[in-house]
């Protein structure tokens, strides 16, 4: 498909993933707050149904990297949209906690079928060795989740309680999400008829190759957990570091402009360079700013634009470098089974790190982010050897 007709394509995905993202795994950071006032219900079940949504993603991952590489990925965000649908209604609607963490049983399949890696698996599925620069572009549209939807999840909670915005959003799943996918999203192209498809799906990997993938496993596992460990905890750890709340909160808005100030770069330099170079880009960066932010060093908000712009670029190399290390025949398995240990650190590093933070105080977290900013570093370093 020519350039031109791919922005169609892109642009859909783009609008897909922001409502994606920003009403399953961006939700509690506004909703946890009300919905533990009005219910009664304890913040940390109300928080908890993250975790449990994402770690039913991730045992779900792999099968949903088969089916787009057997189906393609209209088939797979189509059931996106309506699982999500169904598990924020759900949640609408919970009279107890228990239906309330169903509903995020519902919303982490949904999670495993509509954001990044399914995302990437349809455009590698639909453009092939080609892809790179539509995933760029994606993860550019994909940086806006936050900055869209808690502001929206905010007026929504303000307007119409947690519930209506809860419905609110199933609404625009089905009213926005579900025709962009539809109507927009192509058909996948046929397997290519060298290629055994139940083979792709199913055959080893050779040595080499699984050594590689064992290793950007290690990565995308370690990345996961300093993502989610941010997100939660850095206003807390800046908060012991005599920040005051206010700037705290200003500085941590400062990582979403980073992250797609980063990505337009990337962009800027069209697929140039090997994939590799944009992931060891990212974990440099990545542990620049969180040595920087842990040595307590003036310039708080420019070491959180450092750690921004590599968690942005980051998150590009998670869908650029499988398609260039296994090719793009086997690119949405392999996508697939690579997204289940990251959401499974992704799921149980927040817990983890608030344990750290309560038994060993602020210093143990940092440290402990530094030193999995630091092996991660060091695994990219094997990495590009093993490639």
């Amino acid at each position: 498909m020519p350039p031109a007709r791919r922005w169609p394509v892109i642009s859909a995905l783009g609008v897909v993933e922001i409502l994606a993202w920003g009403s399953s795994f961006y939700l509690p950071a506004v909703l946890a707050g009300p919905v533990a006032e009005t219910t009664g219900w304890p913040l940390a079940g109300v928080v908890g149904g993250l975790t449990l949504g994402l770690l039913v993603a991730a045992a779900a991952a792999p099968h949903v990297g088969v089916a787009i590489h057997r189906h393609g990925g209209r088939p797979v965000l189509t059931l996106a949209a309506l699982l999500l649908t169904a598990g924020l209604v759900t949640l609408a609607v919970a009279p107890a906690l228990p239906v309330y963490l169903a509903g995020w049983l519902l919303l982490g399949l949904g999670m495993a079928c509509g954001l990044y890696d399914p995302a990437f698996a349809t455009l590698g599925r639909l453009y092939g060795a080609e892809a790179r620069p539509a995933i760029t572009t994606l993860t550019l549209w994909g940086g806006f989740a936050s900055t869209v939807c808690w502001p929206l999840s905010a007026f929504l909670v303000a307007q119409v309680g947690w519930r209506g915005a809860c419905l609110a959003y199933a609404g625009l799943h089905l009213l926005v999400t579900l025709p962009l996918v539809l109507l927009l999203i192509p058909k996948a192209p046929a397997l290519p008829v060298t290629a055994e498809p139940h083979q792709a799906t199913t055959g080893p990997l050779t040595r080499q190759e699984r050594r590689a993938f064992l290793l950007f496993a290690g990565v995308l596992v370690l990345g996961g957990a300093i993502m989610a460990l941010v997100s939660v905890h850095l206003i807390t750890l800046l908060q012991t570091r005599g920040v005051a709340l206010a700037s705290a909160v200003s500085y941590g808005a400062l990582i979403g402009p980073a992250q797609v100030g980063a990505r337009m770069v990337e962009m800027a330099f069209k697929g140039r360079h090997h994939p590799l170079w944009t992931l060891t880009a990212a974990l440099i960066l990545v542990a620049l700013g969180l040595v920087l932010l842990a040595l307590g060093l003036p310039g708080v908000g420019v070491w959180l634009v450092l750690y921004g712009g590599g968690n942005g670029i980051y998150s590009i190399a998670r869908g650029t470098v499988p398609l260039a290390l296994f090719g793009p025949v086997r690119y949405p398995v392999v996508v697939g089974r690579l997204a289940r240990p990251g959401l499974i650190a992704q799921a149980l590093a927040p817990p983890a790190g608030a344990f750290v933070l309560t038994h060993a105080g602020p210093d143990a977290l940092w440290h402990l982010l530094l030193a999995l900013a630091l092996i991660n570093v060091g695994l990219v370093g094997v990495l590009w050897r093993a490639r």
